[in-house]
């Protein structure tokens, strides 16, 4: 069974407690893709999504840098 992250949760966290410019950081250094499309998910199951433009926005720039293959990091 693979470990699950709890990194979107934390970030989610960070977040809900106002401290977005720590979570927008937190973003930029996202581990995989896969995290920030649970942070994502999880945005939207709270019913968050576009409350916090520039969180979307950094959520959205960096999917699209980590999707591109030259830019994967190494596990």
């Amino acid at each position: 069974m693979a470990k699950t992250s709890d990194w979107a949760r934390k970030v989610l966290a960070l977040l809900q407690a106002g401290n977005r410019a720590a979570a927008i950081a937190q973003i930029k250094v996202a581990p995989t893709v896969k995290d920030l499309r649970a942070l994502q998910a999880d945005i939207a199951a709270r019913t968050l999504a576009g409350r916090w433009r520039d969180v979307d926005a950094a959520i959205e720039d960096n999917l699209a840098l980590l999707a591109a293959p030259r830019l994967h990091r190494s596990p």
